[in-house]
């Protein structure tokens, strides 16, 4: 119980001075967002992620069977769209290589004007939803994520991936003493999935019960803040900045 609850402070309030710094909870934040914009996705876009493309590789797979509620135009855009998102992180990444401070600024103000623009799109969008709106915000959001996700990546906060779980949830008991191994490190992937299901719980019930764009705003907000913060810690070129040898 001890190394569980050292896992949890240890990713919300870890050490400045340590190999990750402030990146932990910075992307815990991070994850957040993806519960917030999987479920505005879902639950208004129709049967699409903008994060999750395992699901929406499922997802195509089901409206190729002809499985009513699903889109192929819908899977295949959001994919494509997550990939060109990936394909702007990856290139902020080798531009940044050596100074993840830097790689995170940078992917998180890209992402927060993609947000932006999502947000605008929605509060402007009508009931129910014309494909004049669906698709565009489909798009703008799925390049978000995807530059999330490749930024991420690059950083490499190990269990902190933002957009993906599963390996987190493997982890959890493959890597657990009971199965043999050195420790699941169970505090921190654990934190990292109740980010997303927090978000996700938020999301769905703002979807819901109020305006449909109060989780993108909210998502907007702390990548905005997130951005600023790197920005702020940063500014000194403390040791974290640079990847782990």
């Amino acid at each position: 119980m001890a190394d569980f609850l050292t896992g949890i402070r240890g990713t919300l309030v870890p050490d400045r001075e340590g190999r990750h710094g402030p990146l932990p909870p910075l992307l815990i934040g991070l994850t957040l967002v993806t519960g917030l914009v999987d479920a505005f996705s879902y639950l208004t876009l129709g049967h699409v992620f903008v994060a999750n493309m395992t699901g929406n590789v499922v997802f195509l797979g089901f409206a190729l069977a002809g499985a009513p509620g699903f889109s192929i135009t819908a899977s295949l855009a959001a994919v494509a769209a997550f990939g060109v998102g990936a394909l702007l992180g990856g290139l902020a990444g080798a531009r940044y290589s050596a100074h993840r401070g830097h790689l995170f600024q940078l992917a998180t103000a890209l992402q927060a004007l993609f947000l932006a623009a999502a947000v605008l799109l929605a509060a402007f969008s009508s009931t129910p939803m014309t494909a004049g709106f669906r698709y565009p915000l489909m798009v703008v959001l799925a390049i978000s994520m995807g530059i999330q996700n490749a930024a991420a990546r690059k950083i490499a906060v190990p269990d902190l991936t933002t957009t993906v779980l599963t390996l987190t949830l493997t982890g959890i008991a493959a890597n657990s003493k009971l199965a043999g191994g050195s420790g699941s490190k169970a505090g921190r992937r654990l934190t990292a999935v109740a980010a997303m299901l927090v978000g996700a719980l938020i999301g769905a019930v703002l979807v819901r019960h109020t305006q449909i764009y109060l989780p993108l705003l909210i998502a907007f907000v702390i990548i905005t803040l997130a951005a600023l913060t790197a920005h702020t810690l940063g500014r000194t070129d403390p040791a974290w900045v640079h990847p782990p040898a």
